[in-house]
């Protein structure tokens, strides 16, 4: 069984997809802790769920560093197999990637390289494109340039605002992210990438 710590910094929309998935007893995985770099609306779900949840809050320290090496002491306390970045929006520093890496994947609402960076939905739009998508890949140390686990095109239809192409974005990250942690548990070498 894969050992999960799920870190968060919002709502939580795709932990609760694997919260979910991990209710059905043939999952391969189980959410072991749930962090935050702050005090995150998601973390209601891992509460519901019966999940330990954590937080390390980025303003409380002085540096990226400082944080970075708080915030891997507590990972480290739950041994997990794999950390899933879910909507975390800080760049963890090099130490914890190395420290993680390949064992470390984040979700991206865009087909990378494509539109990496905090706002991939609204610099879709804003270029004209006729497609985004979602993507699944190894955290690396630059903004979203890890290797490419899984993706997925999502057509951008001439009405979609940022918001809408988001709300389509959204269900196929979630799906990415759920296969994406069952094959890594049925044996995906992330060394491999």
């Amino acid at each position: 069984m894969l050992s999960l710590v799920v870190l968060i910094s919002g709502g939580g929309s795709n932990l609760r997809a694997l919260l979910e998935a991990q209710a059905d007893e043939g999952f391969p995985a189980r959410i072991v802790a749930v962090g935050a770099d702050r005090d995150a609306d998601g973390l209601a779900h891992a509460e519901e769920f019966g999940v330990p949840t954590f937080t390390v809050p980025y303003a409380d320290f002085g540096s990226r560093d400082e944080w970075g090496d708080a915030l891997l002491e507590r990972v480290r306390e739950w041994q997990p197999d794999l950390v899933v970045l879910s909507g975390l929006m800080r760049l963890l520093p090099h130490r914890v990637v190395s420290a993680l890496s390949p064992r470390l994947i984040n979700t991206h609402p865009a087909y990378l390289p494509e539109f990496p960076g905090a706002h991939a939905v609204r610099d879709a739009i804003a270029a004209g494109a006729p497609e985004s998508g979602a993507s699944i890949i190894v955290v690396a140390d630059g903004v979203d340039d890890g290797p490419i686990i899984v993706q997925e095109r999502v057509p951008v239809l001439p009405s979609d605002d940022e918001s809408a192409l988001h709300e389509r974005i959204k269900p196929v990250e979630r799906r990415l992210l759920v296969q994406t942690v069952i094959d890594i548990a049925n044996g995906l070498d992330l060394e491999a990438l």
